[in-house]
């Protein structure tokens, strides 16, 4: 293939756009790879789908070489398979939805769970079809609030989903561990330093999920990992280590003190130090129970309900983390105090929580006979020796406090924990019978019983991966694409006119002729540094100038990775790119 830049649909940029936010999202839209159609929507020019053509090759040359069959779902669903499922509620306005011109709802589709167990159920009967895997590489969409920071959080991505549908959880358990091993191949072949952390299942439901996040600062995602062992968690799935439990009757009586202008745990630390409450002056915020109130609202529930999360006073409470553990049920921070005078902002404490009917939910670290310094439920006051299991019993536990850096591993005795942020590019998750049970999938098993299949879900943002590996593979210069996925093998420049344009187009033919992706800077109208600025831009791992030394049959052949440049013979050059291109691609051993 041969690409003339004088011909092709390609506009580079000099100034970085004014909306690109990430760096992936400005050298994307600066290098002519994607044009930005529509709030979250992208169109794909003629690099840009290259890249994203050989990006979708590797996932699915994977895919099929584990068995997993391919098929082509549509994007436009029914409502009812979503509601019999529970997740048309679950989603709620995360979804596009529409009526037809006959009034029927329908969905564009965010994932296909449910079109994928209804297929099944339709083509098998009995346990001689099983296992079966099914994926896709196919359109989705999710309503997003607030589309940034272009292909990763768009409203309109290409994913590739796979579905996996065995009799029992051992053949469950198999089928996870050929998709966990075939997306560290995949991810290795993308070029992406990543790592496989533990995950919620969320809106999705079952049991294990782990993801794949491409370490990267601008990622959303933020994981921890041990200094001690191999434990690696996004901190939406950390669980906290509980302190051992004591006898509640054995910590003295709790006491009511006048603790006037002391809404923070800062002001209150301060004056419990101050006036020695309970007889101490080592008052810190970790001894301080603070409880936060906060807004619950249930999929297919009109009203919200209050919900009070109590933790240690030095610690916050992670919005993510608690969404995570509500799903999927949302959340957000409560503001309607007018509307419940009987609690006491700045002052609330756990006592009363119960008696006036609001749920109570506690970190880990509240365990039966902690003792705590809380809010008195009146203005101005505070109480000391507040004691789980006898001055309050908090309805549950929840993850939902802030994980820092150096806290203990919960995996490990010795470790402390170190944070990193990263793009999700994978997730694969057990999901069980969630679906099967909805749509009663079953079929006749070898002892001539019904039996029921589990099934597991699998899978890659295969548009949010071009973004992820232009996140990690870029410099001040421009991108800097890997081999495997780059839109051509080489970049020839033409320094010059006449015979140097002459002999880059002809090389180029006989490249193109040897099988490579060949990108030619074939304008007239431009400067030689500008094509080279371009070609920097563009970022194609090899270049290829054709220049002053042609005349002694002689051209520069430039890294962009490493910028080393060699001056090469024209005689046996075909021959060596084409070989050094197939080995980088991974088609040459």
């Amino acid at each position: 293939m041969l690409l003339r830049m004088s011909t092709l649909l390609l506009r580079t940029l000099r100034e970085d756009p004014a909306d690109a936010e990430v760096p992936s999202h400005r050298l994307l839209l600066r290098a002519g790879y994607v044009r930005r159609a529509a709030p979250g929507g992208y169109t794909w020019l003629p690099l840009g789908k290259l890249v994203l053509d050989r990006v979708t090759e590797i996932v699915r040359g994977e895919m099929t070489a584990i068995g997993d069959q391919e098929v082509h779902f549509p994007a436009l669903l029914p409502a009812e398979p979503y509601r019999t499922s529970g997740r048309w509620a679950e989603y709620g306005d995360d979804i596009f939805t529409l009526a037809d011109r006959r009034g029927a709802e329908h969905l564009l589709a965010p994932t296909h769970e449910e079109l994928a167990a209804l297929l099944v159920k339709d083509l098998f009967t009995s346990y001689r079809d099983f296992p079966v895997t099914l994926f896709q590489v196919q359109t989705k969409f999710r309503d997003e609030a607030r589309p940034r920071a272009g292909l990763l959080r768009g409203r309109e991505f290409l994913m590739k989903d796979a579905y996996s549908f065995d009799l029992d959880d051992a053949g469950l358990q198999a089928a996870y561990d050929r998709h966990r091993e075939a997306y560290q191949r995949i991810f290795t072949r993308l070029g992406l330093d990543f790592t496989v952390v533990r995950a919620t299942s969320g809106a999705m439901g079952g049991s294990a999920s782990e993801e794949f996040l491409a370490a990267t600062d601008v990622g959303e995602d933020t994981f921890v990992g041990c200094t001690a062992c191999d434990y690696a968690a996004n901190t939406e799935a950390v669980v906290t280590r509980p302190p051992a439990a004591g006898d509640p009757d054995a910590q003295p009586a709790s006491a009511v003190h006048d603790t006037p202008e002391t809404p923070t745990i800062a002001a209150l630390v301060d004056l419990a130090n101050t006036r020695r409450l309970a007889g101490r002056a080592d008052w810190t915020a970790a001894d301080t129970l603070k409880n936060v109130v906060l807004t619950v609202r249930r999929p297919g529930v009109a009203e919200a309900e209050p919900l009070v999360v109590g933790l240690p006073g030095d610690r916050e409470v992670d919005l993510k983390r608690l969404g995570a553990a509500l799903a999927p049920a949302t959340v957000a921070v409560f503001d309607d105090w007018a509307a419940h005078p009987e609690l006491v902002r700045g002052y609330i404490g756990p006592q009363r929580l119960a008696g006036l009917g609001v749920r109570y939910l506690v970190d880990p670290r509240v365990v039966p006979g902690t003792a705590w310094l809380t809010g008195a439920d009146e203005p101005g006051r505070h109480a000391t020796d507040v004691v789980c299991g006898r001055d309050f019993t908090p309805d549950g536990t929840i993850e939902a406090a802030e994980v820092r850096p150096g806290d203990p591993c919960p995996a490990c005795a010795s470790g402390a924990l170190t944070m990193r942020r990263g793009i999700e590019v994978g997730h694969i998750f057990q999901l069980g019978r969630r679906y099967t049970d909805a749509f009663a999938v079953d079929v006749l098993g070898p002892a001539g019983k019904p039996v029921r299949p589990t099934m597991g879900c699998y899978g890659i943002g295969v548009s949010r991966a071009v973004a992820a590996i232009a996140e990690q593979h870029h410099d001040d210069r421009g991108l800097v694409w890997p081999a495997a996925v780059a839109p051509c093998d080489v970049h020839l420049v033409a320094a010059g006119k006449g015979p140097q344009l002459d002999a880059a187009l002809e090389l180029g033919g006989r490249l193109a002729a040897a099988g490579l992706r060949v990108l030619v800077d074939d304008r007239t109208h431009v400067s030689a540094g500008v094509k080279f600025t371009d070609a920097e831009l563009i970022g194609v791992p090899r270049a290829v100038v054709v220049g002053r030394r042609l005349a002694d049959g002689y051209v520069e052949l430039r890294d962009r990775a490493t910028g080393e440049r060699t001056e090469l013979p024209l005689a046996g050059l075909v021959d060596r790119l084409r070989d050094e291109a197939l080995r980088a691609r991974g088609d040459l051993v």
